[in-house]
């Protein structure tokens, strides 16, 4: 259930699940349709806010060069979300990509209603789904990093007027309530901030140790990354009979998972890490900077492909771009083409003719494994 953080503090609980308004800005392609993946990417939208517990009422694209620098919106397409907003009778507008401080509290002046983007959705569900001491610490450190710019006055009790010479005789540029206020919150998120790093730094510490015993032990290591819910826990589970959890459900893993093989002569660990999505915000990518070196320094990167999603090229090229990012671009990478029971033949078809070297499994019914564990023994000894 989304809480409070994305909600707003003065949000009522309820039982059931808030109602939420989708709006998003398209690049005309030049015959009045949307941009290549902008459905997709709704759609990715909408599964985000129904893992954050929300119930989409409904959308609103707007097809412009790009969005407004003020509102996100145009001024016709503000009232008519406000309009949606307003029928739906939603407690939330969700922005399809990153809005400004600006954006956000001018479009919420227009709807009456909380204003969010992708992001800071995408950190709702995290901070849901952390379940380790060092998820939780990775998580607030992201939500601070997003807090801190957006920081504001709501109404009266937080204005930022300071008063001159005229409204007390203090002189230009005296602090108001507000303003002193925003400064205490800064403060404290920037202590809190210091604190998480103490403690994820000393988390991290840990983590290498780990490493450092498995790399004395000549004990190969394999990741497991992908796209948000492409198999990667159920992948793990079927090769290392793990009890990893797995759901329909995008991000349902957020820490890592360490479980180790041996086959024959051969012993190497597999683990499952975080998944990746488009537009991944940054906030994250540099708090699980510790855990995703779990890719960056394994000796094979085990990429997931769910083959069954109508996008799966586009997921690829996401994650390939995240894996850029992390600086894990040279990490030697086995493609998997996973989900193949439910995939179309043709476009199972069509990724191997793209990526010959991809094995096709299913993690639910089990085929395609155990060329899956040849193949993971070949490339580990170079055999």
């Amino acid at each position: 259930m989304a809480g409070t953080w994305l909600l707003g503090a003065g949000a009522e609980t309820s039982r059931q699940r808030p109602t939420a308004v989708l709006v998003a800005v398209r690049e005309d392609d030049g015959a009045g349709g949307n941009g290549p993946g902008s459905e997709v990417s709704l759609e990715e939208l909408r599964r985000l806010a129904d893992t954050d517990g929300l119930n989409v009422a409904d959308a609103v694209v707007q097809h412009r060069p790009k969005p407004d620098p003020a509102t996100f919106l145009g001024s016709g397409k503000a009232d008519e979300l406000a309009a949606a907003t307003e029928r739906a009778g939603a407690e939330l507008v969700i922005a399809d990509g990153e809005l400004s401080p600006g954006q956000v509290r001018n479009l919420e002046e227009r709807v009456g209603v909380r204003v969010v983007d992708r992001t800071a959705l995408i950190l709702d569900i995290f901070a849901e789904h952390a379940r380790t001491s060092e998820g939780r610490v990775q998580v607030e450190l992201a939500q601070i990093a997003y807090q801190l710019p957006r920081l504001r006055g709501d109404g009266r009790s937080m204005s930022r007027v300071g008063g001159g010479r005229v409204a007390g005789g203090a002189g230009i540029g005296v602090r108001g309530p507000g303003e002193m206020r925003l400064e205490t919150q800064r403060r404290t998120l920037r202590q809190r901030a210091t604190r998480l790093r103490r403690n994820a730094g000393e988390l991290a510490r840990r983590r290498e140790r780990t490493r450092g015993r498995r790399a004395r032990n000549q004990i190969p290591s394999v990741s497991i990354t992908g796209y948000t819910n492409a198999g990667k826990s159920a992948l793990l589970n079927r090769l290392t009979g793990a009890d990893a959890q797995v759901q329909d459900v995008l991000f349902a893993t957020l820490d890592p998972t360490v479980r180790r093989i041996s086959t024959g002569q051969l012993t190497y660990t597999v683990t499952d890490t975080v998944g990746f999505v488009r537009h991944l915000p940054h906030q994250l990518v540099d708090a699980f900077r510790s855990t995703l070196d779990e890719v960056t320094r394994s000796d094979l990167a085990m990429h997931v492909v769910d083959a069954s999603a109508p996008d799966a090229f586009g997921q690829i090229t996401t994650v390939h771009g995240v894996l850029h990012e992390i600086g894990a671009g040279q990490v030697p990478e086995l493609l998997v083409l996973n989900k193949i029971d439910i995939a179309p033949p043709e476009w199972v078809d069509a990724l191997c003719r793209a990526y010959p070297d991809a094995v096709p499994v299913s993690a639910l019914t089990g085929a395609g494994i155990d060329e899956l564990r040849r193949t993971l023994a070949r490339r580990l000894t170079g055999r």
